[in-house]
C-alpha cells in the first residue's frame, strides 16, 4: 500500500485556530505503509493524533544521509492511549527528514480508528 498523504495545517501567528478548521486524515496503520508529509519542515511541525479505543504506537521514522545525520539515533516510538488526544513534535530536521524532503509516520493497527493532522508552527516575523 502507498502512504497517506498528510497536508499542513498552520497555526497563525498572534491568533488562534479552531479545532474544527484542522485538516485531519483517518490513520493508515501499517509498517511502511502510514503517512507522508511531503516538503516537510520537522523543526516546525507538530503532529496531532486522535486514538481510537484501543490506543497504540506511533512512529516518526529516522531520517537518512545525506539530509539526516542524527537519523542513525533511530525512529521515535510513542505510545497514544486509548481515547485520548496526544501532541508529538516539533521534530530535528537531521534526524526525521527523508531524502526526497518529507517525513514518514507509522501507526499501530491498534490506534484505529482515530486520526493525524500535522501542524506547522509559523517561523519569527
Amino acid at each position: 500500500m502507498a502512504r497517506t498523504a498528510v497536508a499542513y495545517s498552520n497555526f497563525l501567528p498572534n491568533a488562534g485556530v479552531a479545532d474544527s478548521s484542522l485538516t485531519a486524515v483517518t490513520l493508515n496503520p501499517g509498517t511502511n505503509n502510514g503517512h507522508t508529509i511531503a516538503k516537510a519542515d520537522p523543526e516546525l511541525t507538530v503532529l496531532r493524533v486522535a486514538a481510537g479505543s484501543t490506543g497504540g504506537n506511533v512512529t516518526v521514522k529516522a531520517g537518512a544521509l545525506p539530509l539526516a545525520p542524527a537519523g542513525g539515533q533511530g525512529d521515535l516510538v510513542v505510545n497514544v492511549a486509548a481515547n485520548t488526544i496526544s501532541w508529538i513534535g516539533p521534530f530535528e530536521s537531521g534526524r526525521f527528514l527523508q531524502n526526497d524532503g518529507s517525513m514518514l509516520i507509522d501507526v499501530a493497527a491498534a490506534v484505529v480508528p482515530g486520526t493525524i493532522t500535522a501542524l506547522r508552527v509559523p517561523r519569527n516575523t
